[in-house]
C-alpha cells in the first residue's frame, strides 16, 4: 500500500519567492512543491499538493483528505490564526495532521502567537523555511508506520 500525502497551502503562499523574501525565502511554491514530491516519493510515498487563497476550498480539501490521505500537512498561512472553520475540518480527520510554517509565527507579531490548527496536529514544524516541508514529509511518514505497528 503506498502511503498518500496532502500538503495543503493557504493564502499567499503563491506569491512565495517574491513576497517578503527576507522572512519566507526565495524558493517559489513549485520548487517546494518539486523538492517535497522527490522527498515523498524517495520515502515510498506519493504526494497530493495543492494551494489556494479560499478558506472554503481548503476545507473541501481537508474533508477530501478524510478517506483519501494517510497524513496531511498543512501551511494555512494565515488563516492558522484566524479560521475556526479549518479546526473544526481538521477535527474530523483520523489521520496524522502536522502544522507547517516557514517562518516562526512565535518570533513574529503577538496576533501570529495563536494557532487554530494546533490542537488538531500531532505536531508544528516551524522557523525552518522550505527546509520545513522536507522535514513535514519524514514527520508524517514516521507518524503514519508508527500509527500502522500499534
Amino acid at each position: 500500500m503506498s502511503l498518500m500525502l496532502y500538503c495543503l497551502n493557504g493564502p499567499n503562499l503563491n506569491l512565495l519567492g517574491t513576497r517578503e523574501p527576507e522572512i519566507y525565502g526565495t524558493d517559489t511554491l513549485a520548487d517546494i512543491e518539486k523538492m517535497m514530491s522527490k522527498s515523498a516519493n524517495d520515502l515510498g510515498a506519493k504526494l497530493v499538493f495543492r494551494q489556494s487563497n479560499h478558506e472554503g476550498e481548503l476545507i473541501d480539501w481537508i474533508q477530501e483528505a478524510r478517506t483519501k490521505a494517510s497524513a496531511l500537512i498543512l501551511n494555512a498561512a494565515a488563516y492558522t490564526h484566524t479560521s475556526i472553520a479549518i479546526h473544526d475540518a481538521l477535527k474530523t480527520l483520523e489521520i496524522p495532521v502536522i502544522e507547517l510554517h516557514l517562518s516562526n509565527p512565535h518570533s513574529r507579531e503577538p496576533f501570529r502567537a495563536k494557532s487554530y490548527v494546533a490542537p488538531c496536529a500531532h505536531g508544528v514544524i516551524a522557523g525552518f523555511g522550505s527546509a520545513g516541508y522536507r522535514l513535514s514529509v519524514e514527520a508524517a511518514i514516521t507518524l503514519v508506520n508508527k500509527r500502522s505497528k500499534n
